[in-house]
């Protein structure tokens, strides 16, 4: 298995556990960046661990776990992405009217004068295939390869990707100082 450390296969409760402490915050983030809401984020991760609890039995089928619950993740933030529900109640809420009210909180105001918040705040406004790109490859300092694997696409075309969110952000942190 790939990743960081070496995950314990023999007790399935056991490395249950393990891939949730090497992976959770990771793919919480992960997901986060597709959805702008942690708590929808955290649920997504929630599946995805399910779902890896359920293929206990053929990880030696997965040539690379970590590309495998990267995959999981994404396309589980994709098909909600696309999903009516997400489209009908959470863009639609008054919760997200409230949250772009003019006026921030102090603590959302200290945040957003740090250059780390600004930078962040610059990525989300990134499309969604710009801000995969950047996540998988700066936040989760993936190598191009492991990207096109995870994304099923040409390192090239990952390569451009990253050239053109390089020039967007560049573009979005000189607009917004």
């Amino acid at each position: 298995m790939d990743g960081n450390k070496k995950i314990n296969r023999n007790d399935k409760d056991v490395w249950f556990e393990e891939i949730m402490d090497q992976y959770g915050d990771r793919l919480t983030k992960l997901c986060y960046n597709y959805t702008k809401d942690w708590n929808l984020a955290e649920d997504v991760v929630q599946e995805v661990f399910i779902s890896c609890y359920k293929e206990y039995e053929n990880l030696d089928r997965i040539v690379s776990f970590q590309a495998w619950i990267f995959r999981i993740t994404i396309n589980r933030c994709k098909d909600l992405l696309k999903s009516s529900f997400f489209k009908r109640v959470l863009i639609n809420s008054s919760l997200l009217a409230m949250a772009k009210t003019p006026e921030p909180t102090p603590e959302m105001a200290t945040l957003q004068t740090s250059e780390e918040a600004l930078l962040s705040e610059c990525v989300m406004a990134l499309p969604i295939k710009y801000r995969e790109v950047i996540t998988l490859y700066y936040y989760e300092e993936l190598s191009v390869e492991e990207i096109s694997v995870i994304l099923k696409m040409n390192g090239n075309t990952i390569k451009t990707r990253l050239n053109r969110a390089r020039q967007k952000l560049k573009v979005l942190l000189e607009r917004r100082r």
